[in-house]
């Protein structure tokens, strides 16, 4: 009987690395516990990224009675912290603590930042509002107050999501880092999921004293999920509180050390362009199927499901695809192709009336954004000098957020522009003009994407020689890499 638990036992520990997800990822020095819990701070940032963007926005309008103005601008301000993330990045570079840290001492910080803009924010929205004994406060207090806890929140995730990849950088092996790209992006979907199902649940009664528990148990999820995640992960360097350091380089000096690289700017301009292609879709796809093919409430709110089952399985796909030797430019263009004949059916969805076209498309969607923005956050961690890790992941961080934000301004913007200008009733060529604002953005969508695809033509060229040229220099090493392969292909 003990040998047969002890075959199982085996049995079970060789099928880990081929079918259990990331299980491949962990090493002696890192194991695969480490690796979840140290994925823990993305799911905190899911979190607060459905109760900022999604419950709070309905809760805000519909519960609360806010103009729809109000509510926008206040989801906006937590982007304008985004642009900062580059420093911060550079700050966790070249951070030098007495305990011998560079990357938690930010992680802390930016969960408190989490922890105070949560706790002020439900009081500041009552008062916002006017509920209860709140009507007798003035309004532009609630205004500064509100204004400032979303501006906290935001600002607090986007420091420890930046610090958390930096330290998941440091701690594992540039041939592991599309694993860690894939494991840590979908813990983040996975965080928006089920914290979407546990707010949906707990505001299922709405009344302002439940609004105050659910904010205040966030802020205590942040701070505890964001205190295991980085409980003992990055090693402490003692020495470098006793010795003579030279001086560190500035931010300007940083960034321009960062600008020589080849194609640096070339990667950020590219992240910029896809993330704008990919996500001026996001605010539109609901009112589309609603108002053109005249789906209900409840048949519109399950394509933020098709869109997160297309992201984990392109997340899935792109950890899967990029292994040694493998270029994440292609990948990267790879995303992007996925999307044309996406939005394709998207557009074509509308006047044909095609229901199950408009799913398709929703799930391509999903599947080629994940697929790209993996990929380039690989390449920029394999692309990133080991004292610059901060840094980069800052900027491609930055410029995702950023662009995201521009995007999601201009969607809406453009939509309702053409739409005045055609009107909402009759139609034109052949479609019901409501359907002309939409249709526009998703072929100006199709049109950054072309684009994309031909900025990434450079990279992966000069990926292409690179490895043909390392392969051709080290033919041992090529052979013994080779070799290397294929065995683990067969186990």
């Amino acid at each position: 009987m003990r040998r047969l638990g002890q075959r199982l036992a085996a049995a079970w520990f060789s099928l880990g690395p081929r079918y259990l997800p990331f299980a491949d990822i962990a090493t002696p020095d890192l194991p695969l516990s480490r690796l979840l819990r140290l994925s823990l701070f993305q799911i905190s940032v899911g979190m607060t990224l459905v109760l900022l963007v999604g419950t709070l926005n309905r809760v805000m309008i519909v519960e609360l009675g806010l103009p729809a103005t109000v509510v926008g601008v206040m989801i906006a301000l937590p982007l304008l912290f985004a642009p900062f993330r580059a420093l911060i990045g550079h700050k966790s570079d070249t951070h030098h603590c007495e305990l011998g840290w560079r990357r938690v001492p930010f992680i802390w910080k930016g969960t408190l930042l989490q922890f105070g803009g949560f706790a002020i924010m439900p009081f500041a929205l009552l008062v916002l509002a006017g509920m209860g004994d709140a009507q007798r406060a003035p309004l532009w207090i609630g205004q500064a107050a509100a204004a400032l806890a979303f501006l906290l929140v935001g600002a607090g995730a986007h420091i420890v999501q930046t610090a958390g990849l930096a330290l998941a950088t440091d701690l594992t092996p540039p041939e592991s880092h599309p694993k860690v790209v894939g494991l840590m992006y979908v813990t983040l979907l996975v965080g928006m999921m089920v914290s979407a199902l546990v707010f949906g649940m707990a505001l299922a009664d709405f009344s302002p004293g439940r609004l105050v528990q659910v904010i205040q148990g966030a802020a205590v999820c942040a701070i505890v999920l964001n205190a295991v995640a980085m409980w003992k992960q990055e090693p402490r360097r003692r020495h470098q509180s006793q010795t003579v350091r030279a001086p560190d380089p500035t931010f300007r000096e940083s960034w321009a050390t960062f600008c020589e690289s080849e194609h640096a700017v070339r990667r950020l301009v590219i992240v910029g362009l896809g993330t704008m292609a990919f996500g001026m879709a996001d605010v539109l796809l609901e009112p589309y199927g609603g108002q053109v093919l005249n789906w209900s409430v409840s048949a519109t709110t399950k394509l933020t499901a098709l869109l997160a089952l297309g992201g984990l399985l392109g997340f899935a796909y792109a950890s899967h695809a990029l292994r040694p030797g493998s270029s994440p430019y292609s990948l990267a263009q790879t995303g992007a192709l996925i999307g044309l004949p996406a939005f394709g059916l998207v557009i074509i969805a509308g006047p044909l009336g095609q229901d199950g076209l408009f799913l398709i498309g929703n799930l391509l969607i999903g599947f080629g954004a994940a697929i790209f923005g993996h990929a380039t956050l690989t390449a920029t961690m394999n692309s990133a000098p080991k004292e610059q890790a901060g840094l980069a992941l800052g900027a491609w961080g930055a410029v995702q957020a950023t662009a995201a934000g521009i995007a999601l301004a201009m969607s809406g913007t453009m939509r309702d522009l053409i739409n005045l200008a055609v009107g909402t009733t009759g139609e034109v060529w052949g479609m019901a003009t409501v359907a002309i604002g939409y249709i526009a953005v998703y072929a100006l969508e199709i049109a950054l994407l072309v684009v994309t695809i031909v900025a990434l033509f450079p990279l992966m060229h000069r990926a292409q020689r690179g490895f043909r040229h390392e392969s051709a220099g080290s033919p041992e090493l090529a052979f013994t890499d080779g070799m290397k392969a294929i065995d683990t292909e067969e186990r």
